[in-house]
């Protein structure tokens, strides 16, 4: 029986770091004016916001997600190879994550343009983790 934190520690905040910048990119330059727009803010209301609390919480979730991932390759993938677990990755965020917003949008009936950059931002993450990981695990 595997010990739960017997990860690559080093790998899990790489990839959380990762993921991170995937974010600020596709947050930031990439798709910044429409989520401000398909969620309502303005940038004053952004900039406003407790940005410490903002940035450190969304990197401890980075670090939660990145170490589930890191122990499920740890304990159901110790043969995969580099493509499957950029794979397995991808599928975490299309099978799990997707469905999951997706979901929540639906019954509080966010718009379509916000499910899609929200979901794409997801599969990115989690294929930029599995990158990270298959490269480092």
């Amino acid at each position: 029986m595997m010990n739960i934190f017997d990860v690559n520690w080093i790998a899990v905040v790489v990839a959380a770091l990762a993921g991170f910048l995937v974010g600020g990119i596709w947050y930031g330059p990439i798709m910044g004016k429409k989520w401000m727009g398909a969620v309502g803010l303005t940038e004053e209301e952004i900039q406003g916001g407790n940005m410490g609390a903002i940035y450190g919480g969304a990197f401890a979730f980075s670090l939660v997600a990145s170490w589930t991932l890191a122990h499920t390759f740890a304990s159901y993938g110790t043969d995969f190879s580099f493509t499957i677990k950029v794979l397995t990755a991808f599928g975490v965020a299309l099978g799990f994550i997707v469905p999951a917003i997706g979901t929540n949008y639906l019954f509080s009936q966010k718009s379509k343009t916000l499910f899609f950059i929200d979901a794409g931002y997801w599969l990115l993450f989690y294929t930029a983790m599995g990158v990270v990981h298959a490269w480092l695990g």
